[in-house]
């Protein structure tokens, strides 16, 4: 069968070669620690023009075994690891089996046969025998975790991390098969943490456990092809086979398993298995850990996953990533989620023409929805029916857009936004569930939202305000003579400058971003009524605090402080038509209770 057909590899290994054909992976020879110099080499290899190259690390200090990292962390590195051109064909592919009739006519009905055909091949199958991962296993006395490649990422973490497994449970009741992506901290060499959210499928069915007081079997697979590694990310709805999406992705089954000495499956092409159990009530501090969101996300309890078995190729590769500030490699996984999950989205909302999740807002703090406006009232409901989809349902902030405004130019967003945003019109206010690592909220996984309406307004819909005087824009040098004069602790000003605003303009706002200086005498509140009271409130000007470290001439990274540090209902404060956001690092002082976790960086 042609290549074009089956689409991705059978496994890891043959997907390292192709890159490695296509330049694609760099081969690092010397001998490498596995704490902190492997991640430090795959932050500056992520972070270097278009994702840079995969890393092979032929020798890792204390392992037998070979390591991989950013496999994933580019373009051409995704589309080729999913089998597709560009990302929007796995889109496509989703949309053809939606939009799929009843055939009228013979004809019809044939061409129906190949679509049901490429269903039938997603279902995972069983294997008979011992398979690839399978030809090494250690158990009892013979399982030491510590032979494994497993990283510290960064210098604040708790220890060394598993951080790309593929955690295999099943639930209890319905023997339905889950397979997620949950951090694993290593204990000691048969036991690890199992860091599963409370909204995670894995701790569903493991409260099914707790509830009949039984130990709960798991497994988890470390290195398998590229479509089953991605199909462990994505947010599919609970009971849905995460399996049956890398068959769908592969255009072939992903053959399966039994495992050992747990009664689950594992995928057969696997480069290590672990399988074992977590009982339930046994907890133990796990963390601190360097977090997507570039963060640390901080210590706290988790279940003990205790490792029965660990069996492996003979030749294995150690997959696993580097996640923290973007541009990572986390962030094209997270793209190609966006791509295939589009037009499930447009089935319960067929009015979202596209939506984008920039990467700044590490992919739960920010979503743009463009939309085909028909009615007043329009853009809120499609705030609310996001804030109630799945996972969508963690964002914190929803902005809507018209279906005529390019998503992926961040430049004449903001300018939308300068040229229309009204705080008296345009600002719908929400409270919900959050992502556990939103912690600029005040209280662990639930918080405020906000959303955002820049649509053009309908019959119907109140207008936008005018401001009295749109006049000259906000310049560099009256706001920082302004502000430094009347204002002690600001440090620095800088204005944002987006298209040409005109008479036309509905609002002809203008932003300014602030450094400012912490000050335990005056908190974030001070700050912001001192500044407003001083600039004209009649002017609409939309001013950002940053911490006095923070570097204003980095818009990406001002973007990524913002998105991550605000909670909307306490850090934005309306002055008239003047808006302070206070995107800085929070204390009680301010209000903030919970403790503020760190930025990551190394030393």
């Amino acid at each position: 069968m042609k290549r074009s057909t089956l689409r991705g590899f059978p496994n890891l290994q043959a997907f390292l070669k192709a890159l490695r054909r296509k330049g694609e992976l760099r081969v690092v020879r010397r001998s490498v620690s596995p704490v902190l110099e492997i991640s430090r080499l795959t932050d500056e290899e992520s972070k270097s023009p278009g994702g840079g190259r995969a890393l092979f690390f032929e020798r890792v200090e204390g392992s037998p075994f070979p390591a991989a990292t950013n496999l994933f962390g580019s373009m051409k590195r995704i589309t080729l690891a999913l089998g597709v051109d560009r990302l929007d064909e796995l889109g496509e592919r989703v949309r053809d089996l939606l939009t799929l009739s009843p055939p009228r006519t013979l004809r019809q009905a044939l061409r129906l046969v190949c679509p049901a055909l490429s269903v039938a091949r997603c279902l995972p199958r069983r294997r008979r025998g011992r398979a690839p991962c399978q030809e090494v296993v250690r158990t009892g006395k013979d399982v030491d975790l510590s032979l494994l490649p497993v990283l510290q990422c960064w210098p604040g973490d708790g220890g060394r991390f598993i951080t790309l497994p593929l955690v295999i449970t099943k639930s209890l009741e319905t023997g339905r098969r889950n397979m997620g992506m949950y951090r694993m901290q290593v204990f000691d060499r048969c036991s690890t943490g199992m860091h599963w959210h409370v909204h995670k499928d894995g701790a569903h069915f493991f409260q099914e456990y707790a509830r009949a007081d039984r130990r709960m079997p798991v497994a988890v697979a470390v290195g398998a092809d590229p479509a089953t590694i991605y199909a462990a990310t994505a947010p599919l709805p609970l009971n849905v086979d995460e399996l049956m999406l890398a068959g769908f992705l592969r255009n072939r089954s992903v053959p399966l398993v039994k495992a050992l000495t747990v009664d689950l499956e594992v995928p057969a092409e696997a480069e290590f298995v672990l399988e074992g159990y977590v009982v339930p009530g046994e907890l133990r501090r796990e963390g601190p850990f360097g977090d997507h969101t570039g963060y640390y996300s901080l210590a706290d309890d988790y279940p003990v996953f205790h490792v029965t078995a660990v069996t492996h190729r003979r030749s294995p590769v150690y997959c696993t990533t580097v996640v923290g500030p973007p541009p990572m490699e986390d962030g094209y996984l997270g793209l190609a989620t966006e791509r295939l999950f589009l037009p499930l989205l447009q089935t319960a909302l067929p009015e979202i023409h596209d939506y984008w999740l920039p990467w700044e807002g590490c992919f739960h703090n920010l979503v743009i929805a463009a939309i085909d406006k028909a009615y007043p009232g329009h853009a809120q409901k499609v705030m609310h029916a996001l804030w109630g989809q799945g996972q969508m349902s963690f964002a914190k902030g929803v902005v809507v857009v018209d279906r005529d405004v390019p998503l992926h130019d961040p430049r004449r967003l903001v300018t939308e936004l300068l040229e229309r945003f009204d705080p008296l019109t345009d600002v719908t206010s929400a409270q919900g569930i959050l992502d556990v690592l939103d912690h600029a909220a005040p209280a662990p996984g639930f918080g405020a939202k906000i959303g955002i309406d820049l649509t053009r307004r309908l019959p119907g819909e109140p207008p936008r305000s005018v401001p009295d005087r749109v006049g000259t824009p906000l310049s560099m040098e009256e706001a920082a003579t302004t502000l430094r004069k009347d204002v002690p602790g600001v440090i620095e000003v800088r204005t944002y400058e987006a298209g040409d605003p005109s008479a036309e303009a509905e609002t002809a706002g203008r932003l300014a971003f602030l450094r400012v200086e912490r000050n335990a005498a005056k908190d974030r509140a001070w700050y912001a009524e001192r500044i407003s009271k001083t600039l004209d409130p009649e002017r609409r000007i939309y001013l950002i605090l940053f911490d006095e470290d923070a570097d204003l001439s980095q818009g990406s990274r001002l973007a990524w402080k913002l998105l991550n540090n605000v909670d909307p209902q306490r850090d934005m404060r309306w002055h008239g038509r003047c808006a302070v956001v206070d995107a800085c690092r929070k204390t009680p002082a301010d209000g903030h209770e919970r403790e503020w976790p760190e930025e990551l960086s190394f030393p």
